[in-house]
């Protein structure tokens, strides 16, 4: 338990962190986007109730921290977060056997994929309730350019919280030396 309270405190602090981090000029601005990451951790470490508490909570504070309503009219519905974390997460959740038996390099791959339908789920709402659909290079750097970088740090990242799993002593971590 004291993992997981953790793991909903770092979710906390990344997604203020993300403010920030400048986005990347030499990936077509292109922003670094952590809180992705600690999320898809927990959907392969914690027990499905957990999961969920876990998706509610990051998909609220992006909810939170990027509606938008400008007038009479919404933007980005709130709690649509929630739903995309969720659906990506399970399908995360549905790939822990391998994690049990000590694989994470599927995670890795998965959290930059997630981390990209993520951000093309929300600019496909957006664009929707505005009528237009619109891609060019800059848009798909937009949204595949932080799928890359969250590739990229999910090893450093997952092995810091496998780490931090242990020290707390988490129950839920695969067996040691089972291959």
């Amino acid at each position: 338990m004291i993992f997981f309270l953790v793991l909903l405190v770092l979710v906390f602090v990344a997604q203020i962190a993300e403010f920030f981090i400048p986005p990347l000029d030499w990936m077509w601005n292109a922003h670094v986007y952590i809180t992705p990451v600690l999320v898809f951790y927990g959907a392969m470490a914690l027990p499905p109730p957990l999961l969920l508490v876990l998706v509610f909570w990051a998909g609220f504070l992006l909810d939170a921290v990027t509606a938008q309503i400008i007038g009479s009219h919404v933007e980005i519905s709130f709690g649509s977060s929630i739903l995309l974390y969720a659906v990506l997460a399970g399908i995360m959740h549905g790939l822990r056997p391998l994690f049990a038996r000590g694989r994470w390099e599927v995670h890795c791959i998965m959290s930059g994929i997630c981390t990209s339908a993520l951000l093309l789920g929300q600019y496909l709402m957006l664009s929707f309730r505005r009528g237009s659909i619109f891609f060019s290079r800059d848009v798909w750097w937009q949204i595949g350019g932080p799928g890359l970088l969250a590739m990229i740090m999910a090893p450093l990242v997952f092995w810091a919280l496998h780490w931090l799993a242990r020290a707390t002593a988490y129950p839920y971590l695969p067996r040691r030396g089972i291959v």
